[in-house]
């Protein structure tokens, strides 16, 4: 066993824990962050997509040992924070969703992208998107949510759905 000591969504947590157990194990099974979602356990359909110090990253594939002394941010652990609020509520209105397994990470990496401002057509967006795979919606309404929200955010909220589509195919 190997003791860690990490933040976990803002709070200090400290754990004895198997050398080889993924950061996206100890996050679902000693946390209780069912959010991570696991899918191909290779790093490839990026459904356990989270942040480690604040820069995307795939749970299954970092150790849990690999991320002692660091900051790890889950889809739990955005309650008060603008830019996932804006998120969430275009995804909801523009019905960005089907099944759901690929939500919390999608809207982990459309934040990243939105934080770092790369949501300025919609070709960028599906080009950011690229390493999260949802098998079920084709996309066209995800990224229809992102620009809404970026929209939104920017001062521009009030744009139809029509609308945002023609400003991010610009």
């Amino acid at each position: 066993m190997t003791r860690i000591r990490l933040r976990v969504n803002g709070k200090a947590v400290v754990d004895d824990i198997p050398p080889r157990l993924s950061l996206a194990d100890f996050l679902r099974e000693r946390r209780n962050l069912t959010g991570t979602h696991l899918g191909c356990e290779h790093g490839v359909c990026g459904a356990c997509t989270i942040l480690i110090d604040g820069e995307p990253a795939r749970a299954c594939l970092a150790f849990a040992v690999a991320c002692d002394e660091r900051e790890v941010r889950t889809i739990e652990g955005f309650e008060d924070d603008a830019v996932m609020a804006a998120l969430r509520q275009a995804f909801h209105q523009y019905h960005a969703l089907q099944c759901g397994f690929c939500t919390p990470a999608m809207l982990i990496t459309a934040r990243d992208l939105l934080t770092r401002n790369r949501a300025r057509s919609e070709r960028e967006i599906r080009k950011e998107l690229a390493g999260n795979i949802c098998r079920c919606t084709g996309y066209t309404n995800i990224v229809t949510a992102i620009a809404a929200a970026a929209a939104a955010l920017a001062g521009g909220g009030g744009a139809s759905a029509g609308a945002q589509e023609r400003e991010v195919g610009a």
